[in-house]
């Protein structure tokens, strides 16, 4: 008699626990969601899984600064594509094509 007591104790008492957990996270979304912070937090997710190389990526992984001109951006990128063939890194190399790439659209936008 005991124990069955226990069970339906155990059995009630976590159904209201699941009951609060999930009541305690819709309002949390909610909360969320009227703080700007879901929005963000999504728009952070889609940026990061588009892998699409910003344009302060690309200056470093040529080594260039914001006011560099376009032959200089050209020079460097001609130096660490030639070594990366040599080396035969061609993550490294494609690294470096979609830098200059990336600098060449940021160029032409501007």
């Amino acid at each position: 008699m005991a124990g069955r007591i226990i069970a339906n104790l155990v059995i009630l008492g976590s159904g209201v626990l699941l009951k609060a957990v999930s009541q305690a996270y819709r309002q949390a979304l909610v909360n969320a969601s009227n703080s700007g912070v879901a929005q963000e937090t999504l728009r952070n997710a889609v940026q990061k899984s588009s892998k699409v190389m910003t344009e302060h990526e690309a200056r470093l992984i040529l080594g260039v600064g914001e006011r560099s001109p376009w032959e200089e951006i050209v020079d460097k990128y001609d130096t660490l594509f030639e070594k990366n063939a040599k080396t035969g890194s061609f993550y490294l190399q494609s690294k470096v094509y979609q830098a200059k790439e990336r600098l060449k659209a940021a160029r032409s936008s501007s």
